[in-house]
């Protein structure tokens, strides 16, 4: 068991791992977005939910976290410096076909968002969203990946 704290930073990429008190088993969920607002935000409302979640900031560190934590869902902004969502998509795709994504936007590009359902994303999310209606969709994407497990 390591020494991280809930909520605390790991190493100098800022990776936040959630540790929250006794869980629910309700599945695993990877933010990627670079705005640290919208990671916490998501994290403090998936945490709510009874989901174990992962932040990362940029492309590299999702396609590190999603290796080693195999995320159920990984919920993705697609406009990210650097390594954009369509690339961090395709990778995740590589290392796992069957890997559930959800993509953010806040600037509504169609060819976009048809590129990344392409790709496999399961539906997008237009920003500013409503925290209620992401939460009812990542609620009905994981309830569908636990009748697929039994």
């Amino acid at each position: 068991m390591s020494n991280i704290n809930e909520g605390e930073s790991v190493g100098i990429k800022g990776i936040l791992k959630d540790r929250g008190e006794a869980k629910m088993d309700n599945g695993k969920i990877l933010i990627v977005d670079d705005q640290f607002g919208i990671r916490l935000l998501l994290n403090e409302v998936f945490k709510k939910e009874g989901y174990q979640t992962y932040q990362a900031e940029n492309g590299q560190i999702a396609l590190e976290l999603a290796g080693m934590h195999s995320p159920d869902l990984v919920v993705l902004d697609i406009k990210i410096p650097g390594m954009d969502g369509i690339e961090i998509l395709k990778r995740m795709k590589e290392i796992d076909p069957s890997i559930r994504v959800i993509i953010m936007t806040a600037d509504g590009d169609l060819k976009m968002i048809h590129k990344a359902k392409e790709l496999g994303a399961l539906t997008h999310i237009a920003k500013p969203f409503d925290i209620e209606e992401l939460a009812k969709t990542v609620k009905e994407i994981l309830s569908d990946k636990i009748l697929e497990k039994m």
